[in-house]
């Protein structure tokens, strides 16, 4: 574990320091793609997300896969565990959501 967040922060930190002339060009382009409608603002997932299930956030990524963006939301329960949510940016559709402890954190509708 401990190894695993070493060479996270590792990378993190080779990116920050390679990409600090692209991070805002890249964070240009994702504010406009979300202010034409191109990809569904982050905060409604969020919104859903807590709105559904019992704990908090951990982390968000926005991923390129395979020419689809994907948003990747870490969610940990009260009981501690973590569950992980998959959306399509384009369109805020849930594509997966697993982990242990999805039922048990899930509010009542």
């Amino acid at each position: 574990m401990k190894t695993c967040l070493l060479m996270t922060a590792a990378a993190l930190l080779i990116v920050i320091g390679t990409a600090n002339a692209d991070k805002d060009d890249h964070g240009q382009r994702l504010r406009a793609a979300v202010a034409s409608g191109q990809i569904v603002p982050l905060k409604s997932l969020l919104d859903r997300i807590e709105a559904s299930y019992f704990g908090q956030v951990l982390e968000v990524e926005l991923d390129d896969d395979d020419d689809q963006l994907i948003y990747e939301i870490d969610f940990l329960t009260p009981a501690g565990a973590k569950i992980k949510f998959e959306f399509d940016a384009t369109n805020g559709l849930l594509l997966k959501s697993k982990g242990r402890g999805l039922e048990e954190a899930a509010r009542p509708q």
